[in-house]
Order: C-alpha cells, then structure tokens, then sequence
C-alpha cells in the first residue's frame, strides 16, 4: 500500500465524499475553497479523481474509512431526494436547497466529479479560447469540459461535456479530440464539435474530419456534419448548418421548429439555475426565433405570450413553467 501524505489523502477524502451520494451543495463549494489552497492541493485532487476511476471503492482503503469520515465538517442542507426529483414533488424537493455532488448530478444542478477534475472548464454562459498547441485552438462554449491527454505536436484531448470550435493549421499534426467513446482526428480543418448527455454531433466548416465510433469510420468534408452516440449509432453524412453550429460564437441561440422541451434544454446550459417543465403538453409545443444568449429570461414571456405558460420561481434559481 502506497504512502500517501496529508494533502493526498484529503483529496481521495474529498472523491469519496462527492462519490457517496450524500454530498450537498455546501461540499462542493468547501472543496473548491480546499483546492484554490495552492498547486498541490489542485493536483492531489485530480490525481485522486484518476484513482478513483482506476480503483473505486478500494481507493476508500488508502485513506481508511475512518479518516475519511473524519474530513473538516462541512454546513450541509438537505440533499435532495431522486424519488422526489423524478416524480411530482420536484418542488418540494427543490425548495429544501440541496444538491448531490455525483457523477449524474440532479438536474444538472453541479458539475459532475469527472467536470470538476477536467484542465479547462466553462461555468453556464461562459466562453473561452484554449491553445492545445501551437496552432491548435479551442473555444469552449458553456459548460464545458476539456482534459488535455497530450500538448505535443499531434495534440490529443478529451472533450468531456460541452462544445468548442476547432481550428488546426496546417503546421500541426492531426489533432485527435475523444468524446463519448468516439474518435475526432482532423489536420488543417476548422470544426464544430458538441457532447451533451454523451450524443456527439461533428460538423465541418473547412478542411475534412475524421470520425471514429464502435469500429466505424466517416470523413466529413466542408460543410458536412454527423452525429453519434449508443442510441442512434454513428449516423449518415449529411449536410451542415454553419449558420446554427456557429450561431454561439456570436451569442445566439437559432431555433427552428423546436419542441419546447427541446429549447428549455438548450437555454438551461446558457441561463443560471434551472427551468423545469411541469406540463408535458407544453413540453410538445413547437416554437421557433432567434434567442440572444445573454437575454434568456426573455423566453419566460415569450412561452408566457405564446402559450399562457406560468412561471413559479424557486430557491436554487429554479423556475417551474406550467
């Protein structure tokens, strides 16, 4: 059994804690404190989180149960109940103020523990440029998640959540992008990339793109895009909307003929705190416009004029539409 010191043993202290299922909000927020102590504390953490996903519960052994139960307490609220998310008490729940700090976290509420330990990693309506390498660049959207495997000249990362433009120049060797199972490989291109709920889309403005899935191959060209994941499989090539695939990178959110569903999931990665549909049929209403990124709350009126849709508004910045 390895020697750890103090400060690794309080990061896999942290990693069990938010694995347990019990962490609240107020972890999350004590433990982002804990790792802004300095550069050891940041790398005992994610070295504890590439353990964890090596070893899993054995990592508990390293630390001992007791002393991981005997961390600096932390305030807790409540933590809310997946019985009461998932069915009709979601307000009730919801106003008990508590949030798990898991790897699926309720509602979308926290970054998952695999965010968290990520290298570079947008907040909601946050945009930022990364350089993998030299003449590798990234953009990252909101709530995005990148791990950067390799900054060598064939530059490798791990797109975990979120979505970023691509841009490789000619003088780098191919950059491979991992996502959801799949393989992004593309030299001299400009591309779109997004993972949400582990469905990988891929569209192509310059240059050509390689695509790998489940032993499949594609080769999007200019102005072509796809679309993978475990439901649909590695769809057809098929031609790409730059003006929607761009339209975050001039703060806009174009939609045409969307489900209301649809768009509440699309603004909740934009708008803090969280929009909840309460009723299914306005859940299926279609709607359509052009939604300015940093003017989201107009979509309550616009649902409310539309459809008659009300709105209650709870702590935690959670807004119920029915």
């Amino acid at each position: 059994m390895p020697e750890l010191d103090a400060v690794q043993r309080q990061a896999l202290a942290w990693v069990i804690r938010l694995n347990s299922g019990g962490a609240t909000s107020d972890d999350a927020a004590a433990l982002a404190l804990w790792r802004k102590r300095g550069p050891e504390y940041e790398d005992a953490f994610r070295e504890a989180v590439q353990f964890w996903r090596t070893f899993g519960e054995a990592t508990r052994e390293l630390v001992g149960r007791n002393e991981a139960r005997a961390m600096p307490p932390v305030r807790s609220r409540p933590v809310l109940s997946r019985r009461l998310l998932i069915g009709g008490g979601v307000a009730a729940a919801a106003s008990l103020g508590g949030i798990y700090v898991s790897k699926h976290p309720p509602l979308g509420l926290w970054p998952s523990i695999e965010e968290l330990a990520a290298d570079h990693r947008t907040g909601k309506g946050e945009r930022r440029k990364i350089e993998v390498a030299k003449n590798a660049v990234m953009t990252l959207n909101t709530q995005t998640a990148v791990s950067v495997r390799s900054a060598s000249a064939t530059p490798r990362v791990a797109l975990i959540s979120g979505e970023a433009a691509v841009d490789v120049s000619r003088d780098v060797g191919a950059m491979v992008i991992d996502a959801a199972g799949g393989r992004i490989e593309a030299q001299q291109a400009s591309f779109n990339v997004r993972c949400v709920d582990q469905s990988v889309s891929v569209a192509c403005f310059t240059g050509d793109v390689q695509v790998e899935w489940e032993g499949r191959r594609a080769v999007l060209a200019a102005s072509q895009q796809l679309t993978y994941s475990e439901e649909s499989g590695l769809t057809a090539v098929a031609p790409a909307d730059a003006e929607q695939a761009t339209a975050w990178q001039r703060g806009l959110l174009l939609v045409h003929d969307w489900p209301v569903d649809r768009l509440v999931a699309e603004i909740n990665r934009y708008r803090p705190g969280r929009i909840v549909i309460m009723n299914s049929n306005l859940g299926r209403r279609m709607i359509s416009g052009t939604f300015y990124l940093d003017h989201l709350d107009d979509f309550v009126a616009q649902v409310h004029g539309l459809f008659g849709a009300t709105a209650r508004t709870l702590p935690g910045g959670i807004l119920l539409l029915s």
